[in-house]
């Protein structure tokens, strides 16, 4: 069983490396280039995001961050079936900002962000809006979405942050199946 377990985490990740590769390779505009400094920046609440990010980051010799909940999430926290859990509450409060801990130290020296994040709702996590809203540094920075989900795509969300922060540059997203 702990065979199986290893052939499948290694199957999984050849398989989102492909991925990621293939869409940068066909949005070759979204890659950092080597004399630009990159920072991965992730969500994560239940590894899923946690695992590509630090992919990314190590492909892109990037520095990385993970954003981190000032409240961590519970699984009764997570389920999206119940309407008074606390991710139903907040996505369904497009003005909700969960308070995470710490920032980005820094921020002045990056020129590419890669933005992490798994899709909630069709859309970024409403801690990636506190994130964004804690960081005015992010302007005039290069933010590449990229996100993990089992069916929704990356679109709406990113549509979602470019209409929600308009004077930043979102490039199109990158979208991973897990």
């Amino acid at each position: 069983m702990k065979r199986l377990t290893l052939i499948l985490a290694i199957l999984f990740s050849a398989g989102c490396m492909l991925t990621i590769s293939a869409a940068q390779k066909k949005n070759k505009e979204k890659v950092a280039t080597s004399s630009e400094k990159a920072l991965v920046v992730y969500f994560s609440a239940t590894g899923n995001t946690a695992r590509l990010a630090k992919q990314l980051a190590e492909k892109h010799n990037a520095d990385i961050y993970r954003i981190i909940p000032a409240t961590k999430y519970s699984k009764a926290d997570l389920d999206w079936r119940n309407s008074k859990s606390r991710s139903s509450l907040e996505m369904t409060n497009d003005r909700a900002r969960p308070s995470m801990k710490g920032n980005v130290k820094h921020m002045e020296k990056y020129n590419t962000i890669y933005l992490g994040y798994p899709i909630w709702w069709g859309i970024a996590p409403r801690i990636i809006n506190t994130f964004i809203d804690a960081n005015p540094g992010l302007k005039g920075k290069t933010i590449i979405p990229f996100a993990t989900a089992g069916s929704s795509t990356i679109d709406k969300s990113v549509e979602d942050l470019r209409a929600t922060y308009p004077n930043l540059t979102i490039k199109d997203g990158i979208k991973i199946t897990h």
